[in-house]
């Protein structure tokens, strides 16, 4: 005799997930255009080449249905910032997003978990700029709006940036009295 499965557990039960960990080298082609998709129609088209070159070279966190449809996505890459006269190790959280239609789920929750347990291993400390909607998602895991000063080590020196949105930080302990300096990229420097 089959058992049924309670009305209320059915979604539970069929929309099992799978979560995996990878670096951009161990993934393949079509993983790799699957996250790139899941960006465009997560960030509604607002979310450029630049801002995903940005999340490649590190590592991924990407979660799965029971189907292999990619519904959610994040990955950690390495950048240095300088602070109190301290050149630190920090993995940048990247390219978070969750498909549109499976969002409050609790995915972007497993990749929040998988990524930080990365920063936790491998890095000082981690950093992120986020976005609007993502922001209860970080607060709810730990991450702290930086209170003080930030800028950048670029191409002519230290450059303040008085008007850039202040990043998150996620296991750290540093004095907001001394400004945040991150490394120089092309594009968005946070």
């Amino acid at each position: 005799m089959r058992t049924q499965v309670p009305p209320k557990y059915r979604e539970r039960v069929t929309t099992q997930t799978a979560l995996r960990t990878a670096h951009t080298a161990e993934l393949a082609p079509a993983d790799l255009a699957a996250a790139r998709a899941l960006m465009d129609l997560a960030f509604d088209g607002d979310f450029s080449d630049e801002d995903w070159d940005h999340g490649l070279g590190g590592l991924h966190a990407l979660v799965h249905d029971a189907d292999g449809e990619l519904l959610a996505h994040g990955s950690v890459v390495q950048r240095r910032v300088l602070h109190n006269g301290r050149s630190l190790r920090v993995g940048y959280v990247e390219a978070v997003a969750t498909r549109p239609d499976r969002q409050r789920q609790g995915l972007g929750a497993q990749v929040m978990s998988a990524l930080e347990g990365i920063v936790e291993r491998a890095y000082d400390l981690g950093v992120l700029s986020p976005s609007e909607e993502g922001e209860k998602l970080y607060l709810a895991h730990g991450w702290r709006t930086w209170p003080g000063l930030v800028g950048t080590l670029g191409p002519e020196g230290v450059e303040e940036m008085p008007d850039e949105d202040a990043p998150m930080l996620y296991g750290a302990d540093l004095d907001p009295a001394h400004p945040l300096l991150i490394d120089w990229r092309d594009g968005d420097v946070f």
